[in-house]
């Protein structure tokens, strides 16, 4: 993920801001639904991930079968295919049958709705889409809208418009990047509010340029989080310790889902990232979301 991402490093405070004042009474007001257990998901934006063969999955297996594998090792995945075409029913069949049903795809709207058409005149695509990813099944989690930094406030009535007729049988996000979301508490209180009531969760990104995008604000009893790592520098597991004791906080007080999707350059870290955050919340709440592991790899016998 681009979005944020610094090369120099030394000025940024990576600490997690404290919750907007509203998170509280969200997540008060969801604890008596609350399931038992909550869930917590954690993926990476891809499977295809080469880097991992002979560690995380076993060596030699076919491209085909990767998916298969990375469900083995993460429960979610950010589904960032979907941003460039609309899956066939093969393709979204062949996705659902590769996992098991305690599994999450959050597909990303496809790029000609929120980026080319910026929300005009998509309705027919963003029906054939959420149609598309209804094959999913019981594995669909919440897809997601990422809005591009064009996308400002002056469009918060289109913005409004199109979840206002987005299919209520697809759960899903709404990222925004536009800087002037977030520099107006009036605004920003304006668009959440709107969005808590369309029941829409408000993606939560932790990059090193953008920490204004890091505005904790639930919306919804989902949080949705997107993380840029970077390389596991000690910054890093700060971070996933703090997000550990973040989400626990969050459950507590009722949270019924946490998304988290860390980015790393480097994909041989996010596994690494992964099996520390979830260590850590396992130690603060109890659940026992299994981490990444690296996998026994078949030895040939020798012939002496």
């Amino acid at each position: 993920m681009d979005f944020g991402r610094l090369s120099d490093l030394r000025y940024v405070d990576f600490r997690l801001p404290a919750d907007h004042p509203e998170t509280a009474a969200v997540l008060a007001r969801a604890l008596p639904t609350q399931p038992a257990p909550p869930a917590v998901y954690v993926g990476c934006p891809i499977w295809t991930n080469k880097a991992w063969l002979g560690s995380y999955f076993p060596q030699g297996i076919k491209d085909a079968d990767y998916l298969h594998h990375y469900a083995r090792q993460f429960n979610s995945i950010e589904l960032n295919t979907t941003h460039y075409r609309i899956p066939d029913a093969p393709t979204v069949r062949k996705w659902r049958e590769a996992v098991p049903e305690s599994f999450r795809f959050c597909p990303k709207i496809p790029q000609v709705i929120s980026h080319d058409r910026a929300l005009y005149n998509a309705d027919d695509l963003t029906t054939s889409f959420c149609r598309a990813i209804e094959g999913l099944g019981p594995t669909l989690g919440h897809a997601f809208l990422q809005l591009p930094p064009t996308f400002g406030p002056e469009h918060l009535r289109r913005l409004e418009r199109y979840l206002l007729d987005f299919p209520a049988f697809v759960p899903l996000a709404v990222e925004l990047r536009h800087p002037g979301w977030f520099s107006d508490a009036g605004l920003l209180a304006t668009v959440t509010a709107m969005l808590e009531a369309l029941g829409k969760p408000l993606v939560i990104s932790d990059v090193a340029g953008r920490r204004d995008a890091l505005h904790q604000r639930l919306t919804t009893p989902t949080a949705f989080v997107r993380l840029n790592g970077h390389g596991l520098i000690d910054s890093d597991f700060r971070r996933a310790d703090d997000w550990a004791a973040r989400v626990a906080g969050w459950l507590e007080a009722g949270l019924h889902t946490a998304y988290l999707f860390i980015h790393q350059k480097d994909i041989l870290h996010s596994p690494l990232w992964a099996e520390h955050f979830l260590r850590r919340l396992h130690e603060l709440t109890g659940m026992a979301v299994q981490p990444p592991r690296v996998i026994p790899q078949p030895v040939q016998g020798s012939l002496f």
